[in-house]
């Protein structure tokens, strides 16, 4: 038995489109979904931070001052961090901040995600929502009814149309339906797909 996930007209049924319950009708696992979203954010960072420790500061070779008789503290280097221009002391390096997650999670918290936008009505389905041409106005004109602040267009592959339409909204993200990520999907206050973009979602999910 499958779900129905409505169409961008709540009014007009015919547009509805049915999707298997095994994908769109999962149980909200919060725990694995902030897994998944912390795993996609980390793997955003750059990691290209980088600081010199005492070793990599040019100077001290020799030791600024005899050990005893001076009334200073004792000193063997002037690259050591405590000195202005020292070293740091637990200094960044370049790293990667990349998370193991397997196929099978990845999965699961997709469809986790998706099952809670439809039971919250924040997924919807459309058949013309694609522009027929590059102007922005005739994207906005389609969106206007739509009380959201963040949207998400999700299809199968951007056309040209789309992506000149869409640049110029602030509130709009599209992606395709291959390239689907979590943290576009929880940020967003409404979901508007295609059809064929749901079946793709559907066969790769399933």
């Amino acid at each position: 038995m499958g779900l129905q996930i409505p169409a961008i007209n709540e009014q007009d049924s015919a547009g509805n489109v049915e999707v298997a319950e095994t994908v769109f009708g999962q149980s909200f696992n919060e725990t694995l979904v902030h897994q998944l979203v912390t795993r996609y954010l980390a793997g955003a960072r750059a990691g290209t931070k980088a600081q010199k420790t005492r070793s990599d500061v040019s100077g001290g070779g020799s030791k600024p001052w005899r050990q005893k008789g001076t009334g200073r503290a004792r000193s063997g280097t002037m690259r050591s961090p405590i000195w202005r221009t020292g070293g740091v002391a637990f200094a960044a390096r370049p790293r990667t901040y990349d998370q193991k997650l397997n196929k099978k999670m990845f999965r699961v918290g997709i469809r986790s995600i998706l099952s809670e936008l439809l039971r919250q009505g924040r997924l919807v389905v459309s058949n013309d929502i694609l522009p027929a041409t590059s102007k922005t106005k005739e994207l906005s004109e389609k969106l206007k009814k739509i009380e959201a602040k963040r949207i998400l267009i999700v299809v199968d592959s951007i056309d040209e149309n789309l992506a000149l339409a869409s640049r110029n909204i602030p509130y709009v993200e599209v992606v395709e339906s291959l390239n689907l990520s979590p943290v576009l999907l929880v940020s967003a206050d409404k979901v508007i797909a295609t059809p064929v973009a749901l079946k793709q979602i559907e066969e790769r999910l399933a």
